[in-house]
């Protein structure tokens, strides 16, 4: 081997330890890097004519774990989607407020019903008290109150979803852009004969935020381009990025229907179950509205047990005229049995006169409504918009009802519950359920008695009594009686008070929480169990990597040292030659 080719081979052996030393002074730099991989240099002989001739770096690779990767991805989903759901079914139970478990401690809706049915109980007993009744009003506001702001705020948090929906698809179309820059830029190196490593470690950690966005499937084809797809086929990934498109909700009501997610125009939202996205749509679409649900079974109970009960009762003065919440037309057909008492009354309660109708007599609405209305001093209508009216033709006298043994409607209700003449709560559900705004503005005008059902009334007779408390009695036994709720939300039918049932809405929503805190837990944990195993394996040791240091110096040192001998060897032959 002539000195020539010995200083080629240490001159290649020079070269490659620097490289070498370069790709290990990296992996120390970037130990702290997230998403780094140790980078290891292969190094294979230069054989000529079948003898080495030196050596050369062919190529600078990490070692990772296709399958440990998939299942990091995976993780990644899952934890997103535990995220969002722990931090958002936490808020919902708040928003029922908090409960000690005792019948007065807390602030939940069911301890502010048991607040309520206190309140109605002391009424009952005390019904000609003016404090009580504002104490009774202020209560029952309280509760309507609460019912309404707990149904504000799940829409709230409907709507809060909605925006996280729409900011995670940003993200998503923001890391599918890069994925696509950087498959370009490894197409591109890869060409060049260039190493791609960085480029790859780049790439899987913008893979795995997407799939924290959104569960996705995806697979490196042979000429190492990255390919992204739905866990429904979509394609999101290929030779360019196929963005997402959404468009968030101006506002957020139990009625909104939503705008889907589609990629080119096609929808996709029902191919993501995972990541952050998929957390938010299961919260917006199906446990909030659940939660929604069940509080607006709770408000329609309210509405119908206390309304069922004040119609009963008439508040002294009277009202002039008293207009119906129910919607009817005059050719409804009417069954209807018993007997309805019409009267009209001063502002004591003085009756000025009276009179009984047979509700078996009257086929239709509009037949009963024409009897009503031929009475003496009594006009009766149904107006445009399908509400029944009856009010005193003096405009002075206040009009009173009452049903002595009256069964309307498939309900048997009163006459006065069947057309809602006398309804204490308004509203259709939780949203909109509200105290009447004549009792809230004036506690006094709150009936806790009725017109009287005595078998013959004389005239200028007291026949309301403040002091009664048979309307307030009602009320109490409203709230506290088992009413029947249908299957709602969660939680299945049952007949029950309100207020226990308020509890199990409470309960289910501390379940909801709980559960999503625990899956938290256990999604948090298997994901940062793969990611210490998927750094163990592919990480840098900085233990390692200076003892590697010391190798390559040393190496390095070895080559310099075989050049330094050669080149004495080069100054001897030209001394040499030079004195022959």
């Amino acid at each position: 081997m002539s000195l020539s080719s010995i200083r080629s081979i240490a001159t290649s052996s020079l070269t490659a330890a620097q490289f070498q030393m370069s790709v290990t002074s990296a992996n120390v730099a970037n130990a702290d890097t997230d998403g780094y991989t140790r980078k290891t240099a292969t190094q294979s002989a230069v054989v000529t004519g079948g003898v080495g001739t030196g050596v050369t770096i062919s190529a600078i690779s990490s070692d990772v774990d296709k399958y440990l990767l998939k299942d990091l991805v995976s993780a990644a989903s899952e934890f997103g989607a535990a995220d969002v759901m722990a931090q958002f079914t936490e808020s919902l139970q708040a928003l029922y407020g908090s409960t000690t478990g005792s019948s007065d401690g807390g602030n939940s809706l069911a301890n502010s019903l048991v607040t309520l049915e206190s309140a109605i109980s002391s009424l009952a007993g005390t019904p000609e008290s003016e404090t009580l009744k504002a104490q009774a009003v202020s209560a029952l506001d309280d509760v309507l109150g609460q019912v309404r702001e707990t149904a504000s705020g799940i829409q709230g948090l409907r709507a809060d979803a909605d925006g996280g929906i729409a900011d995670a698809v940003t993200t998503v179309n923001d890391q599918l852009k890069t994925l696509a820059d950087l498959n370009a830029q490894i197409a591109a190196a890869t060409a060049r004969g260039q190493p791609t490593a960085d480029l790859e470690d780049r790439r899987n950690t913008a893979l795995q935020a997407v799939a924290a966005q959104m569960d996705v499937s995806y697979y490196v084809n042979s000429d190492n381009q990255l390919r992204v797809y739905t866990t429904g086929g979509t394609t999101l990934l290929d030779t360019r990025a196929h963005t997402l498109s959404y468009s968030e909700a101006t506002a957020v009501t139990a009625d909104t229907v939503f705008s889907g997610i589609t990629v080119d125009g096609k929808d996709i939202t029902g191919q993501i179950g995972s990541g952050t996205i998929g957390g938010l749509l299961t919260l917006r679409d199906k446990t909030l509205p659940d939660s929604q649900d069940a509080l607006d079974a709770l408000a329609a109970g309210l509405i119908d047990g206390l309304n069922a009960a004040y119609n009963a009762g008439s508040s002294v003065p009277a009202p002039a005229s008293l207009t119906g919440s129910t919607t009817v037309a005059a050719t409804d057909a009417l069954s209807a049995s018993g007997t309805l008492r019409v009267a009209l009354t001063d502002s004591a309660g003085a009756l000025g006169s009276y009179a009984d109708l047979d509700l078996s007599s009257y086929a239709t609405v509009g037949d009963l409504v024409f009897a009503i209305d031929g009475l003496n001093g009594v006009s009766a209508t149904i107006t445009g918009e399908g509400r029944l009216v009856i009010a005193s033709e003096d405009g002075t006298s206040g009009v009173s009802l009452a049903d002595i043994g009256a069964a309307v409607g498939a309900k048997a209700e009163g006459v006065s519950s069947y057309f809602g003449l006398n309804d204490l709560l308004t509203g259709s559900g939780a949203s909109d359920i509200r105290l009447r705004a004549d009792i809230l503005a004036d506690p006094g005008k709150l009936a806790t008695g009725g017109l009287s059902t005595a078998t013959s009334l004389t005239t200028g007779a007291k026949v309301i009594g403040s002091g009664e408390s048979a309307i307030a009695a009602a009320l109490g036994t409203a709230l506290g009686e088992d009413t029947s709720f249908a299957a709602a939300g969660r939680l299945a039918g049952a007949t029950e008070s309100v207020a226990d049932y308020a509890a199990r809405i409470v309960a289910d929503a501390a379940s909801i929480a709980s559960s999503a805190s625990t899956g938290l837990t256990a999604k948090e944990t298997v994901k940062q169990t793969l990611a210490d195993q998927f750094a163990s394996q592919t990480g840098v040791n900085l233990d390692e990597e200076t003892a590697r240091l010391s190798e390559l110096e040393q190496q390095y040192s070895t080559a310099a040292q075989l050049l330094q001998v050669l080149n004495s060897m080069f100054d001897a032959l030209l001394s040499a030659a030079q004195s022959t």
